[in-house]
């Protein structure tokens, strides 16, 4: 997973970089097919915001967070997106019973 980090009217620190990566490993547990994240943080008045957009098997997510304090924002964001990578995951699988499509075929056939 690749995962970029930039920063506007705000210093991206190395602890920060660290802080952002360690909780988007969590990401790559529920769903190994992240290829490449987009995370910026901002500094606007007295609200910090952190948002992200992920590309995952075919499509992206975005997700954004605010709050008074960077680090709360950044786990904020980080909550969102596992929520919203785990829901991907699920509308990715097949939910049907297995055998489905074999009895729908024989159902076909008894008709005919």
């Amino acid at each position: 997973m690749q995962v970029n980090i930039s920063g506007h009217h705000v210093e991206v620190t190395e602890s920060m970089r660290a802080y952002v990566s360690d909780k988007l490993t969590r990401l790559e547990r529920h769903f190994d097919h992240v290829t490449q994240v987009q995370v910026i943080l901002t500094v606007e008045k007295m609200a910090r915001k952190a948002e992200a957009q992920l590309h995952v098997a075919g499509t992206d997510v975005y997700a954004d967070a605010v709050n008074e304090n960077m680090y709360a924002a950044i786990d904020a964001l980080a909550d969102k997106l596992d929520r919203q990578v785990i829901r991907q995951k699920e509308k990715l699988q097949d939910h049907r019973a297995p055998g489905h499509r074999e009895r729908a075929l024989e159902g076909d056939e008894t008709t005919a």
